[in-house]
Parts: structure tokens; sequence; C-alpha cells
């Protein structure tokens, strides 16, 4: 299997499921953005039931976007599997959002700007590589890393 082909998935560690996400949680759930935090609730794809967790959207050129630094979590095949379609919550603001899955070739600026943005609290999942990397370092692990666009649902 070649590398581009296989799925990756960096599980989170003990400290960032038990404490850190929870912390984001309750704080986004409280209305507190922390470095542009929000819960994301997208439909479960066994259960169909709700499911929520913590995401940082990143605006670039006018557009938001959400990457997930990990790879192919449960999130991002909650997501495909809605078509997706979501929620991004803050507080008691809800917004249904509609997001396109970005194609690796065109996720190097995207990557870059969130690597700017969040280096310092994601940098371990992206093999060495940083916002200072050349193009075509980024585009090399671009496949790992799953982006979609976030549209207002019509």
């Amino acid at each position: 299997m070649s590398e581009t082909s296989r799925t990756h998935y960096r599980k989170p560690g003990w400290f960032t499921q038990h404490i850190a996400n929870n912390l984001v949680m309750r704080l986004t759930r409280a209305g507190v953005s922390i470095w542009g935090s929000r819960i994301l609730e997208v439909r479960g794809r066994t259960s169909g039931q709700p499911r929520q967790v913590p995401v940082n959207v990143l605006t670039h050129d006018d557009r938001q976007y959400l990457v997930s630094a990990r790879g192919e979590g449960q999130w991002v095949r909650n997501l495909r599997a809605a078509d997706g379609q979501l929620d991004l919550l803050l507080g008691r603001r809800r917004e249904h959002r509609s997001a396109h899955e970005v194609a690796d070739v065109a996720k190097t600026p995207i990557l870059r700007a969130y690597l700017r943005r969040w280096k310092a609290e994601v940098g371990v999942f992206f093999d060495g590589v940083s916002a200072d990397s050349s193009d075509d370092e980024i585009a090399r692990i671009a496949h790992k890393h799953p982006v979609f666009v976030l549209d207002p649902v019509s």
C-alpha cells in the first residue's frame, strides 16, 4: 500500500481526550472562543446521534475552513457520511453550515495558514512541517490532513 493510500490518524492522548478537550468544550459552550474554537456537531455515521468535538475554525482568504490536524478521525468520517452537513456551536449560537472537502492539490496555502495560527498546539502532528516549510514539503503531507471549506446552508 502506498503512503498516500493509507488512512492516517493520530489518536489523542489521555490528557487531551479527558482534560484539554473537556476544558475547551466547557469554555466554548459558555460562549468563550479560544483562538477560534467552536464545537462541531455532526450526525454520527453509525448511531445517527449528534456527536460533538472541539475544533478550530480557520479564516483564510475570506473563507472558513476546518482542518483535521490528527488525520481521518471520527469527526472527519462522520462529516463525510453526513454529506458535509454540520453545526458550529459557540455558547447559545448555532450556525448550520455545509462543508466541502478540499482536494490535496489545493491544501498547501490553507495548511500553511493553519500552521501559522496553531503550530504550537498542533505542530507535532505535521511530521516536522511548519508554516515556513516549502510548498513541496507541505504538499507532501497534505493527504494526511483532511481540509473542509465551510459554506452557509441556503
